[in-house]
């Protein structure tokens, strides 16, 4: 092997341990760039209606979200607060009773089938009481908020949480108010030859996570009116809870939809059996709207995501970066994607290098 071979593979190495060690800045800094490129989608949209300069878009940007999140603090947040503390407590006797009605019913079937030849099935409550080992919702409120403190202390204190928090925010208003001057930072650490062609990977990018972006928003409201409006006609208590946890959780693929059911179908098992299959069949209608119908129409200009892709992504930045990883796993299969694009599959063909084989 030679030297110059021998150095570029210690430095290749000596890099990825170095980003290795950094990536807990890594994954914040790119949790600032999505929220910047975020911001700088707002601007724009305000830029194009009202026709004003971009310094006046951004300003008119920032106060609108300052005065959204104001309004969400004061007025949904407390109800929201109440609601979800009220259906944490009722999902272990939703757990409790959904346990009940199986054994109920396996036990009514062996009875239908076995008769009178199997005497230990017509003791009921000798099965259910050892089996019912499903704690109160006290027991589970106590639970839940030691996991959370434990969860906490691991991750590090308050104060530190707050500091990586202000980070974020920080580093994208910075991103936002100057994004050319950022960018061509940026293409200053590829080689010169080169760096044409990443201003322009750079702009896909960018475009790519602003369209993906505007499409989730707009999918997640759509999922969180078509919740709420389904959970009221059905009956179903805590419906501004649970249609927030459902339009929230949507920006979260395969895993969100699957978690959000859980809670109305808590609420419904315990006001009656039969609701808790309508609101099933409700979520199951709502994403395959999201799915079919919502997502299609507003989002024709995204970067499609493989489903394969998507989960591998979820799966790999989970366990890499923890749970920020998993929120930001899907823009991060977005940039990827684009670089494999623009990179590898269009510079090689450029080249010829599939020239033979094509």
């Amino acid at each position: 092997m030679k030297p110059t071979s021998l150095l570029s593979i210690t430095a290749l190495i000596i890099s990825i341990l170095i980003l290795w060690s950094l990536k807990e800045i890594i994954i914040l800094f790119f949790a600032s760039i999505i929220l910047a490129m975020a911001l700088c989608t707002i601007t724009g949209k305000i830029r194009d209606f009202f026709k004003v300069p971009r310094w006046i878009s951004l300003v008119i940007a920032i106060i609108s979200i300052l005065l959204i999140s104001s309004l969400s603090i004061v007025i949904i947040i407390p109800q929201f607060t109440s609601q979800f503390q009220e259906l944490i407590s009722q999902i272990p006797s939703a757990a409790s009773k959904l346990w009940d009605l199986s054994i109920n019913t396996f036990l009514n079937f062996a009875e239908i089938i076995y008769k009178d030849n199997n005497p230990n099935l017509a003791d009921r409550s000798i099965l259910t009481t050892k089996l019912s080992m499903i704690p109160d919702g006290a027991t589970l409120a106590s639970g839940v908020t030691d996991s959370i403190t434990k969860l906490v202390s691991l991750a590090g204190n308050v104060g530190i949480g707050i500091l990586q928090l202000f980070f974020i925010i920080s580093v994208s208003l910075m991103i936002a108010i100057q994004p050319n001057s950022y960018r061509e930072v940026a293409i200053l650490l590829v080689p010169s030859f080169y760096r044409r062609r990443a201003r322009t990977i750079l702009l896909r990018c960018g475009n790519a996570l602003s369209s993906w972006m505007a499409g989730v928003l707009l999918s997640s409201i759509f999922v969180a009116i078509l919740a709420s409006i389904g959970l009221y006609l059905l009956g179903i208590k805590l419906v501004i809870a649970n249609a927030l946890i459902a339009g929230v959780l949507n920006i979260i693929p395969n895993v969100g939809p699957t978690i959000s059911t859980i809670f109305p179908l808590s609420v419904a098992l315990l006001d009656t059996p039969w609701k808790s299959l309508a609101v099933l069949g409700l979520y199951v209608v709502i994403q395959n709207i999201e799915s079919y119908v919502i997502t299609p129409s507003i989002m024709q200009k995204q970067v499609k995501l493989l489903p394969g892709l998507t989960i591998t992504a979820q799966f790999i930045f989970t366990i890499l970066f923890g749970p920020l990883g998993l929120l930001l796993a899907i823009p991060m299969a977005v940039v990827i994607q684009v670089f494999v694009k623009e990179i590898i599959i269009n510079d090689l063909l450029e080249k010829n290098y599939f020239s033979n084989k094509i």
